[in-house]
């Protein structure tokens, strides 16, 4: 597992920002997980956010987009795929990932990339922010997803 090189991240004003956490169903321990990392970003910048469920992350990218569409100002996309016995994990996988860039560039606006893609379960754990976790993968997107918008408000004002 790789966190090496991950910049820390930085106590951020989010005021006057509205960024939903969208998260996928499946792997539920893993997901909650994510959520709270999320959701302790979020809350420390005062950044205004909801929780959206879908049922898994092949959803996310058709989800996001609507929110966006009705002025969110980014989301975090929170998702959990393990590989299975078949091609499912590579063809979910992939969409998920295209579907989320496409929707960043189609609107303009930052998804904070929060899908894990593991090969079992222990993986996830190791990366849910959990305790006894080595990373906080739900708290790295809400970070990205915040900053990026602070990024794109200050380039809108200059």
């Amino acid at each position: 597992m790789s966190g090496a090189g991950r910049p820390q991240g930085e106590a951020v004003d989010g005021r006057g920002l509205r960024i939903p956490i969208v998260a996928g169903r499946w792997h539920e321990a893993i997901s909650d997980g994510l959520i709270a990392g999320a959701r302790r970003v979020l809350d420390a910048a005062g950044v205004e956010h909801e929780l959206v469920r879908v049922p898994g992350s092949f959803e996310l990218p058709v989800a996001c987009k609507a929110i966006l569409e009705h002025g969110a100002d980014a989301v975090v996309a929170l998702g959990v795929i393990v590989r299975g016995g078949t091609p499912h994990f590579e063809f979910v996988s992939d969409a998920a990932t295209s579907g989320l860039t496409r929707v960043a560039l189609e609107t303009g606006k930052p998804v904070g990339f929060g899908v894990l893609t593991l090969d079992d379960e222990q993986q996830g754990l190791d990366r849910a922010g959990l305790p006894g976790s080595r990373e906080d993968k739900g708290a790295e997107a809400a970070h990205a997803a915040l900053e990026t918008a602070l990024l794109l408000r200050a380039l809108r004002t200059r």
